[in-house]
């Protein structure tokens, strides 16, 4: 199995609005309405959106090949880009997005694994996540990995509000 990881630079850009639009319509579209899909996918993907994110010094993403093929994608963030405040001892997961053909390979674990050790090296605490409490199969992936549901906070698909678990991890 060959798995390779690339850090994304705003050469990046179309690729990363391609498997972001993708992959979290492969996730979600079948739970919400289209219009609640659409508008969110055109505010959280768009390319000034997205430039702005890549360009933000406490942000990293990491594309995942899996054979030579762009897999997916890791976000992850520190100090002021956490969406929460967590404080400085932090890191959150923002995304980690798979492909669907590319689901069971192992890449998830592979990314949070890169996740965890870009935390260990910044000396971070805790790392976290935000997770929708109907999306059972990665609920079920970060508890496999040792996450524990700390709190909720609210997410807006749309117009309509949901609830995101958030899930920690305490670093040693």
């Amino acid at each position: 199995m060959t798995i390779n990881m690339k850090r994304c630079t705003l050469e990046d850009l179309s690729k990363l609005q391609e498997i972001s639009y993708e992959t979290f319509n492969e996730t979600f579209k079948d739970q919400n309405s289209p219009e609640n899909m659409n508008s969110y996918l055109e505010r959280a993907f768009n390319l000034k959106q997205l430039e702005t994110e890549l360009s933000h010094t406490s942000s990293q993403f990491f594309f995942v090949y899996f054979r030579g093929e762009a897999a997916g994608y890791l976000k992850v963030n520190t100090n002021e880009a956490q969406t929460e405040e967590m404080g400085d001892e932090t890191l959150e997961i923002e995304r980690i997005y798979i492909r669907n053909k590319f689901q069971n390979h192992g890449l998830g674990k592979y990314l949070l694994n890169k996740a965890l050790e870009i935390a260990m090296e910044r000396n971070k605490k805790k790392i976290w996540l935000g997770v929708w409490e109907k999306n059972e199969n990665a609920i079920a992936f970060y508890k496999k990995m040792r996450f524990v549901q700390t709190g909720a906070h609210s997410f807006y698909m749309g117009d309509e509000e949901q609830t995101d678990f958030i899930m920690t991890k305490i670093l040693m």
